[in-house]
Formats: structure tokens, C-alpha cells, sequence
């Protein structure tokens, strides 16, 4: 069900669950998987721009990370029961969200899991890292999504870029238009917004550090990374992530989006890996 506030849904019974999707926040492909937890939590789905809820095709802005974790924090304060602590998941994109929800509004959070967050700022070349990202943004606006889709998979791969198309990785749409998008057009494909008003933004974005690694925190924080990543960007970043930021790390099954291609397995592990840190 969708609840009044922040758009998100709500399924399942137990301690709550805030699942943070990648992309431009859509949720799409993540069902399996959230159905799959919902036997063990009260999986609350996030959709900061609100596109399953009936706002895609709307214009949109450049998107901010400090406006996602803002709003799931919102949704925490409507679904959370006085005097409990939730989960959070967060898969790229809103893995980077995760990991700021749990620097600014730490509180009410007992374990935040992010998943192949694209946040290269803090590696040894993360420069080279971001500007390599800002150059498939360029790509997507001035040769559109086949392009830039070819762009983002090498960057994440660590190669260059080839003449066959690819996924882009961050959802479960096929991207194959060899031109740019009209507006009206752009509006209404969740990838294509991905591309033009999140990943710039994301990808530079520099997380508090101090805040992430602070001796008096309480909430456990996990990095993790898909076994199919290994040798990628991602998987690097994450274990990077894991020791800069004073957290773990985990690997999950398939790759940055497995839980998708691999709900259930994804969703057994994290529940595994959540239950280490809920309270007898």
C-alpha cells in the first residue's frame, strides 16, 4: 500500500526494513525480493521522485543526495514504532543515500547495508573515477542512452567503451536508442533520468567521513559488493568503502543487480546478515 508522506509502500510485518533502490529511485524488478523479506519484515520501499506512484512522465530536477536521505528519513518517521530501530538497504544510487541517511540521521538506525554504491570520491583515483562518470552524462546528452549506456558499462567494467550496447546496469529497462531523447520522451523512461539528473550528482557527491566513522555510533554499517562484480569498480569501492568508512563488508549473489536476478538468494542473505545485528 502507499502511504501519505514520501511515496513509498509499505508490506510484510516484523522490524522494519527501508529498501533504498538505485537509478532514479524506481523500484522496478525489486518485487521478488521485497515479497521475499516481507515473510521476516516490514519492507518499506522508497521512491524519492515518486515514479511508481504516478509522477513519471513529470519533469525532474538534478537530484541530491542530502533530498533522498532526507525524505527516507521522513518515511522512517512515519512508519518507525516510538522506541524502535530499522534496517536499511540501499542498491547504488540509493546506497550512496544510505550511507548519508546514516551520517546525518543516525538515531533510529540499527544497520545500513549498501550495495555497490557508485561513491568513488573517496578512492586513491577518485578523481579520475568522477570525471569518467561525468563524461557518460556528457555522452547521454549529446548522443543519448545507447551511448552512454555503452560509456557507463565500461567505467563500471574498468575498459573502454565498445561499439555493442549493453545495459547499463541501474534498472531493469533495455537501453537501445542510437539518438538523444526528446524531453517528453526522457520523462517517461526512468533510465534516461538516472543518466541525465542523478548520476552526476551521485557520483560526485563526498561523503562525512568523520561522521561515518565516529567512535559513539551505534549502528552497524555493512558495505557490499556482488560476486559477479569482483575485479569491477563497484566491488572495489565497496571494500574500499568498507575500511575507510569503518564498516564491514559482505558479498552478495549476482552482480550490481542481483537482487533482482538473484531475489532470493540476495534476500536470504541479507536477512542472514541482518540477523547478526536485531536483538534476541
Amino acid at each position: 500500500m502507499t502511504e501519505s508522506g514520501p511515496h513509498h509502500d509499505v508490506r510484510g510485518s516484523g522490524p522494519v526494513l527501508l529498501v533504498l533502490p538505485g537509478g532514479a529511485g524506481h523500484p522496478m524488478g525489486l518485487g521478488p525480493f521485497a515479497e521475499r523479506l516481507a515473510a521476516r519484515f516490514t519492507v518499506v520501499t522508497y521512491d524519492p521522485l515518486g515514479l511508481a506512484h504516478g509522477r513519471l512522465g513529470l519533469p525532474v530536477e538534478d537530484q541530491r543526495v542530502e533530498r533522498w536521505s532526507d525524505g527516507a528519513r521522513q518515511v522512517l518517521d512515519a512508519v518507525l514504532p516510538d522506541g524502535e530501530q530499522a534496517y536499511v538497504v540501499g542498491f547504488s544510487s540509493g546506497g550512496i543515500a544510505a550511507l548519508d541517511l546514516l551520517a546525518r540521521h543516525p538515531e533510529r538506525l540499527a544497520h545500513v547495508v549498501a550495495h555497490e554504491p557508485p561513491c568513488v570520491a573517496p578512492l586513491p583515483d577518485g578523481a579520475l573515477q568522477r570525471g569518467r562518470f561525468q563524461e557518460v552524462v556528457a555522452t547521454y546528452r549529446a548522443e543519448g542512452p545507447e551511448a552512454a549506456a555503452r560509456g557507463l558499462g565500461a567505467v563500471l567494467e574498468g575498459r573502454e567503451p565498445t561499439a555493442r550496447p549493453i545495459s547499463a546496469g541501474d534498472g531493469e529497462e533495455t537501453v537501445t536508442e542510437g539518438r538523444p531523447l526528446g524531453r517528453q520522451e526522457e520523462l517517461s523512461r526512468p533510465m534516461a533520468l538516472f543518466l541525465r539528473h542523478v548520476l552526476g550528482p551521485f557520483t560526485a557527491y563526498v561523503p562525512d567521513r568523520a561522521a561515518l566513522a565516529a567512535p559513539h555510533r551505534t549502528a552497524r554499517l555493512t558495505l557490499a559488493a556482488g560476486a559477479d562484480s569482483r575485479g569491477h569498480l563497484l566491488y572495489r569501492t565497496a571494500e574500499f568503502l568498507a575500511g575507510w568508512a569503518g564498516g564491514d563488508f559482505a558479498e552478495f549473489p549476482g552482480g550490481h543487480v542481483g537482487a533482482a536476478t538473484h531475489a532470493g538468494e540476495f534476500a536470504d542473505r541479507l536477512a542472514g546478515l541482518l540477523s547478526v545485528s536485531r536483538p534476541d
